[in-house]
């Protein structure tokens, strides 16, 4: 489900490059509304990615499913509405800006430096623990496989992270944002997604300072920059 999710925004972002034929135009929404619906599309997958990563959520969900299945859930779940904000946004016209030349291959390299920062990043601290995947395979072999105890140190300052304490949302402003063709609906895409994210980091710092407590804070202290060097 998390691949399927993946896919879905390449393919989102892909196909918001092209132009909205004549044909789509004239069974689209007014602009103002199709924006408008992109952002409660969004906001339905915002809502659930931010507000079930609370500790309370988080306490209730495992209620219902195991506690070792619980970042596991989480995952499916926002994978599954992310697949739903892909199959369902809105077409918003319009051309803002179209780059051509040598500068376009400027910004490629731009968006290329973004796919790295999120794949070294996601690296760092291990794809399998982050997907979910990991707990659902110790939960099912939990008497071979045990966890292991915990980190006592679980920030440290390097590669990645040691340049931004968010260096996975700091990738995504960089893949959608200097694109050499920015239609209407990219920029809706990248604007939308972009203010969750800013909005979502003091919630996310949040909760790790209440999960991690004078460790988080070391590491604030360490990495002064949340997610835009110099500016945030």
């Amino acid at each position: 489900m998390f691949a399927a999710s993946l896919a879905s925004g390449v393919w989102l972002y892909v196909s918001l490059g092209r132009p909205v034929g004549a044909a789509a135009l004239e069974h689209a929404r007014p602009w103002a509304v199709a924006v408008v619906a992109n952002l409660l599309i969004f906001g339905l997958f915002a809502l659930h990615h931010s507000a079930l990563a609370r500790a309370g959520a988080k306490a209730r969900l495992t209620r219902v499913v195991p506690p070792e299945l619980e970042r596991t859930t989480y995952v499916w779940v926002a994978s599954l509405l992310f697949l739903l904000v892909a199959l369902t946004w809105q077409p918003v016209p319009g051309l803002v800006y179209q780059v051509d030349g040598w500068p376009r291959w400027i910004l490629y390299a731009l968006q290329t430096a973004g796919v790295v920062l999120t794949l070294l990043a996601a690296k760092a601290i291990d794809p399998r623990e982050l997907t979910g995947v990991q707990q659902a395979w110790r939960y099912d072999t939990d008497a071979a496989h045990p966890a292991p105890p915990p980190d006592p140190e679980p920030f440290v300052v390097r590669g990645a992270y040691g340049l931004v304490r968010h260096p996975i949302y700091l990738g995504w402003f960089l893949m959608v944002w200097p694109t050499p063709l920015m239609t209407g609906g990219r920029l809706t895409f990248a604007a939308v997604s972009s203010f969750y994210l800013l909005i979502a980091i003091p919630w996310e710092e949040r909760s790790l300072t209440q999960q991690y407590g004078d460790a988080y804070l070391r590491y604030t202290r360490q990495v002064r920059w949340r997610v835009l060097p110099g500016l945030y």
